[in-house]
């Protein structure tokens, strides 16, 4: 893996920057801040994509001005912590589920999910969550409010 990072240069981290700030940028014009082609910048895209350091894009929905009101976080604790692998795949199964990570520390499992109201929390928690076999019990924290979401700044000036 460390042989991949080599091939990283300064040219990928400045269009990585420039697209982390504005997916929709066309490569022309990130090419032109930069000073290369739109077809390098397309290039340098295919071998990041190639190489995993990109995963793809995806739309960004606000979901509370849709009416997903309540994100929480649970913290989730295992029979067995090597039960991880066959309980992250139930979880994944369960829309509401929009992260999953293996923790260290009181937790084996931290996930985030987002539901309409306190209600359907409710019905998440006690009839998704809670029947997946594999969890002893949960802990959950609601989100009051989301002040930071961004991507590492790669690039200049880190």
């Amino acid at each position: 893996m460390a042989d991949k990072n080599l091939e990283i240069d300064n040219t990928d981290l400045k269009i990585l920057s420039l697209l982390m700030q504005d997916a929709n940028m066309p490569y022309t014009e990130i090419g032109k801040r930069i000073y290369v082609s739109g077809g390098t910048v397309h290039v340098r895209m295919k071998k990041l994509e190639q190489m995993g350091v990109v995963k793809g894009s995806q739309l960004v929905i606000d979901s509370a001005r849709l009416g997903w009101d309540i994100s929480a976080f649970l913290g989730i604790y295992l029979d067995k912590s090597s039960l991880y692998a066959d309980v992250s795949r139930q979880l994944e199964k369960i829309p509401e589920v929009v992260n999953v990570h293996y923790t260290t520390g009181i937790y084996s499992i931290f996930a985030k999910i987002v539901c309409r109201d306190t209600q359907h929390l409710r019905e998440v928690l006690h009839d998704k969550i809670q029947k997946v076999s594999g969890i002893q019990r949960t802990e959950t924290f609601i989100s009051l409010e989301e002040s930071v979401n961004r991507p590492v700044p790669f690039g200049e000036g880190v």
